[in-house]
């Protein structure tokens, strides 16, 4: 399907690698001239290259930090004013909630709730002037089934949702959507690092938590990145204006209930 994007400039923020990746080569697949992130600036150029090799699309990689003000200022001179942004950052570390400080929440909300509240409003309103905007919050599948070893990815994580589902109800008029997007378990460097914290908690093997996680999983495997980057690249489409402040789940079916 033609996303309707051609032309379009999108911001994918963390997207040298992983989920941020994949949404980067669906967007510049269909003609976006994607702006990517990343802090290894190496890493970064690489991934740059291999977009545009794939897809024949321009690719501007700028490398920063998203998550500290100087890496936005950074990103966001180099595409002031973007048709789509695509919010994602690392997750914070794994561990029991009783170990962490203030200052260890206070790290964790701006990486996974305050950046994206910061880029949305540096984006929003040029997004209403021009009739057209999309943006989505790459979260986490805990937001609906929190998971005890990601407290803080939990806390932040559904903070973000909170604050989207009111202003997404405010931009929709002016055909500027924002929805977050769930990955449960997908093959990328996050997964690793959860099954090894779910591995040091179990007193078990990291293999013996890996297959434990998959066989819990109703599809009985992890999701491969590209099959998010596809869902990320309809969100991000001309074609998804009628849906706003929605929590779109990609699990594999783990999270059990109905609604």
């Amino acid at each position: 399907m033609d996303l309707g994007i051609k032309g379009r400039k999108a911001i994918i923020c963390a997207s040298s690698k992983g989920l941020g990746k994949a949404c980067s080569m669906t967007l510049a697949g269909d003609g976006a001239h994607v702006f990517i992130n990343g802090r290894n600036a190496e890493v970064l150029e690489a991934t740059a290259q291999e977009i545009r090799d794939a897809t024949g699309s321009e690719v501007t990689a700028v490398a920063c930090d998203v998550t500290t003000a100087e890496g936005r200022e950074k990103l966001l001179a180099a595409c002031p004013n973007p048709d789509i942004l695509v919010n994602n950052a690392g997750g914070p570390p794994t561990g029991n909630f009783r170990d962490w400080d203030r200052d260890t929440w206070i790290k964790a909300l701006d990486s996974n709730m305050l950046t994206q509240i910061e880029l949305i409003k540096a984006v929003v309103d040029g997004m209403i002037e021009r009739k057209f905007g999309r943006i989505v919050n790459i979260t986490s599948g805990a937001v609906k089934a929190p998971i005890s070893v990601l407290g803080l990815s939990n806390g932040a994580r559904a903070g973000l949702t909170g604050f989207v589902a009111g202003v997404a109800r405010t931009t929709v008029k002016d055909n500027v959507t924002i929805n977050n997007l769930l990955p449960g378990p997908f093959e990328t460097d996050r997964i690793e690092q959860v099954v090894a914290g779910e591995a040091k908690a179990k007193g078990v093997s990291i293999e013996e938590a890996r297959k434990s996680r998959m066989a819990a999983n109703p599809s009985g495997r992890f999701g491969q990145p590209e099959e998010f980057g596809q869902a990320c690249g309809w969100m991000c489409s001309a074609h998804a204006g009628y849906m706003t402040g929605q929590n779109i789940l990609l699990d594999g079916g783990n999270f059990p209930g109905v609604i």
